[in-house]
């Protein structure tokens, strides 16, 4: 097995922009640290950027379904959040079912 290279000057300084901006750039780094694992091992880049070996290989893994390259019916990052927000959601919706349901057999039985 041949030693793969150290991970380019040029693809590192993105990287440690991306993370020094990291409010709201989480995909951003986590497709630019893919880009890194492609030119060095998994290993070499978890350490360097004091990651898991397994969150950095997940992160390599979404970066790969988002780039249409995953299994099809693996959700894309886009697909993730639609649907966290969607549950967010519903959640909140069953919420309010529930108090008005409440709030009708109340006035129901004051009615009374």
């Amino acid at each position: 097995m041949t030693a793969k290279a150290e991970v380019p000057e040029e693809l590192a300084t993105q990287l440690a922009n991306a993370i020094a901006e990291a409010e709201g750039a989480q995909d951003k780094v986590r497709r630019l640290v893919a880009r890194a694992v492609k030119a060095s091992s998994v290993g070499a880049v978890a350490r360097e950027l004091d990651l898991t070996e397994t969150a950095l290989r997940e992160w390599v893994r979404q970066a790969e379904i988002d780039a249409g390259r995953g299994q099809p019916e693996a959700l894309t990052t886009d697909e993730r959040a639609e649907l966290a927000q969607l549950r967010r959601e519903v959640r909140t919706l069953r919420m309010e079912r529930d108090i008005l349901k409440k709030a009708t057999a109340f006035f129901a039985k004051e009615s009374e």
